[in-house]
């Protein structure tokens, strides 16, 4: 089952930029989601969609990865291109 490393995104309900700095493995979904039969809820027998690893660095989980033998694709962040202009700029 192949996984995948990504970068955890800010969060955008917050302007806060805790925990940005993690990384996070987790799996792809190796079953379609089917809906219970009693509730209604959406569920699969896949567990490994309930893994979520965290690492301090990209290295870290790819590292992981290769130790056990788990395919992985890495997922970059484009770098944030800030504009700045002041506030005057909006009335020219």
């Amino acid at each position: 089952m192949q996984a995948r490393i990504y970068k955890r995104p800010k969060n955008a309900m917050q302007s806060g930029k805790a925990l940005v700095d993690q990384w996070i493995l987790d799996f792809a979904p190796a079953q379609a989601k089917k809906p219970d039969p009693l509730m209604g809820w959406a569920g699969s027998g896949d567990t490994q969609q309930q893994v979520q690893l965290k690492f301090e660095s990209c290295e870290a989980a790819q590292a992981y990865a290769d130790k056990h033998g788990i395919p992985a694709v890495v997922h970059t962040v484009p770098p944030k291109r800030l504009k700045i202009q002041a506030y005057a700029d909006n009335f020219r």
